[in-house]
């Protein structure tokens, strides 16, 4: 009897049985990613340390960029929890959200990562925009939402930017704390009802 024949052939894609889930290669691609950089970490190499089919991370990933979007989109969801940000009072939202972006930020993981270059800055802009915009929008209702949910992101934003990303002097200096006192007022301003304009009836001005 020919025991060759009778060993099952391996297949390519999705393995049977209990396949490694999206998040257990996220994280083994995390890990990797931090030690080689993204230039020097390959899908082939993210498979052997995962102990799947290279196959199996274009499945789910499609490519190296797609895996590297997860992976960031993983950390800042990780430490910046929207859900639990916009839960509280709403009073102090603004502080919440400044401290969650500064919190994600000073991880020196995560700014390993930001590290990384053109990659790394596009899964940012796309986590500010279809996540927490989105939630910010939803979470603040009627109709003017979106103008204050873009203005409360523009702001964050901006601190994303002169503090980390192109950091200029003053504000990357500034200790957490501080930055929340000093872009707190303008976070709540933002973040404020729009008053819709009086003084002037349909069709005309009031007599």
């Amino acid at each position: 009897m020919n025991n060759a024949a009778a060993a099952p052939a391996r297949t390519r894609g999705r393995p049977r049985g209990n396949p490694p889930t999206r998040e257990s290669i996220v994280t083994v691609a995390r890990s990797l990613f931090l030690e080689r950089g993204y230039r020097g970490t390959t899908l082939r190499a993210v498979a052997g340390a995962a102990g799947v089919d290279p196959a199996l991370i274009a499945y789910h990933f499609g490519s190296k960029k797609g895996l590297f979007a997860d992976v960031m989109q993983f950390q800042c969801a990780r430490a910046l929890t929207v859900d639990e940000v916009l839960q509280g009072d709403p009073v102090t939202l603004p502080e919440r959200l400044i401290d969650a972006v500064t919190g994600l930020w000073e991880d020196a993981d995560f700014r390993r990562l930001t590290a990384q270059g053109d990659e790394a800055a596009e899964v940012i802009r796309e986590y500010l925009e279809r996540e927490l915009l989105a939630r910010l929008v939803e979470f603040l209702g009627g109709r003017d939402a979106t103008a204050r949910a873009t203005a409360a992101v523009t702001v964050l934003g901006g601190l994303v930017y002169t503090r980390y990303l192109n950091p200029l002097p003053t504000p990357a200096a500034l200790p957490p704390s501080e930055a929340r006192r000093v872009l707190a007022p303008a976070l709540r301003t933002a973040l404020a009802p729009r008053s819709r304009p009086t003084g002037i009836a349909r069709g005309g001005a009031r007599p």
